[in-house]
């Protein structure tokens, strides 16, 4: 944390990371939830669906928001209901009332107070350190993510899941909490419009969809995502089946699935200044898609979980990368005043496919089995490869310097 990020950007990364460690429990502990009140391939798809809906109805309204209120306090205040909503899980399951009908409801609660929180979180990365400084703080966030929320969460979550259901999600609501207080230090400069210089929603809504179409590198990141979602979403919607029925492991093994995952990730931070200052942006994200489908070959034909695990880490390597080069090309992209607008439209992509893909693979799943989704997503993926090849140009032309080698 170099000290020119200043003290604003300590506090956020403080409650990145601690809202990060909430999240990461669940993460585990979610799905193993889900399983524990229904086997049904459906309905292990639709929650997953359900957290990935919300995105797509409330996407835009949450960025054009952002772009008009404190965003600092829509951070805190969604995240306290967050917490509310968690802490109402808790009670069902003490009570001995949960249901998959009442976690299914929570999960879309859940997800759409998060929709509010992510949009208005982007927006404070670039309000409080320098352009160039954009890219080694996303590393720094995304640090958080990965070993955080991906490595340490997980298993921590599917141990607190084995000792006692509701440890888990108590955990989860101290984080968020927390979280919440942290984020309230963070002071921002001057932002959001004055009321008598408000237009129309829906006109700020269109403005950031314009400008996000309009703009060949952007536009080029929101099909890729959108797309390659579909395929992904329909494969991960039902992975704790995967993980239990086809690998054979049990609520702590599927925690250490997305751990290794992580562990991946580390691998990607370390790498990342190496491989930018050699490899292009376009090219990055052309082996990203490579590896991405070969993921999907990979799991569908392997029964055995070490050989799982060694895809996982892979994987875990290329999610960092290509999550850290595509929000710091965007965000170097977008003016101060559309981030909000802008990252909903990215948010909208992001969700479009998971949703989707996790409707698609649940009904594959049911009819031909839990590797289906895997074989659907390797095909569809492959075939969107070679249909967007040519338009990755755009990415390498964007900005030579969105990722610099001290990221």
């Amino acid at each position: 944390m170099p000290a020119r990020l200043g003290v604003g950007f300590r506090w956020l990364l403080a409650s990145s990371w601690t809202s990060n460690l909430g999240d990461g429990i669940a993460i585990a502990a979610g799905p193993l939830l889900v399983a524990s009140q229904t086997g049904d391939p459906l309905l292990v798809a639709m929650a997953a669906l359900l957290q990935w809906l919300p995105p797509l109805l409330f996407g835009l309204f949450a960025g054009a928001l952002a772009d008009r209120m404190d965003r600092r306090l829509i951070v805190v205040t969604v995240d306290l209901i967050r917490t509310a909503v968690v802490v109402a899980l808790c009670l069902t399951i003490v009570t001995d009332s949960i249901s998959i009908a009442v976690v299914l409801g929570c999960l879309f609660l859940l997800g759409t107070a998060e929709v509010f929180a992510d949009n208005s979180s982007a927006t404070l990365l670039p309000m409080l350190v320098h352009r160039d400084d954009l890219a080694i703080g996303n590393a720094r966030m995304t640090m958080g993510l990965v070993t955080i929320n991906q490595l340490a969460g997980p298993p921590l979550g599917a141990a607190m899941f084995a000792a006692g259901m509701v440890w888990p999600f108590v955990g989860q609501a101290v984080c968020v909490l927390l979280g919440a207080i942290l984020v309230s230090r963070v002071v921002l400069p001057p932002h959001g419009r004055a009321r008598d210089e408000r237009g129309r929603m829906r006109h700020d809504i269109a403005e950031g969809v314009r400008w996000a179409w309009r703009h060949p590198a952007v536009r080029t990141l929101l099909l890729t995502i959108a797309t390659f979602n579909i395929t992904f979403g329909a494969a991960w919607s039902v992975l704790v089946l995967y993980a239990t029925q086809r690998l054979g492991l049990g609520a702590i093994g599927f925690g250490l699935l997305t751990t290794v995952s992580a562990v991946g990730g580390l691998l990607g931070t370390a790498a990342y200044g190496w491989i930018t200052r050699r490899v292009s942006l376009g090219n990055i994200m052309r082996i990203g898609l490579i590896i991405e489908t070969l993921t999907h070959l990979a799991l569908a034909l392997t029964t055995s979980a070490y050989v799982a695990m060694a895809i996982f880490f892979v994987f875990g390597a290329h999610a960092f990368i290509w999550g850290t080069t595509s929000i710091t090309v965007r965000q170097r992209a977008v003016p101060s005043s559309l981030q909000g607008r802008v990252g909903s439209v990215n948010q909208v992509a992001v969700y479009s496919g998971l949703v989707v893909g996790s409707g698609v693979g649940g009904l594959i799943a049911r009819e031909w089995g839990v590797t289906a989704p895997f074989w659907f997503a390797f095909v569809g993926s492959a075939v969107f490869v070679v249909l967007i090849w040519r338009q990755l140009r755009h990415i390498a032309h964007a900005d030579a310097a969105a990722a610099p080698a001290d990221a």
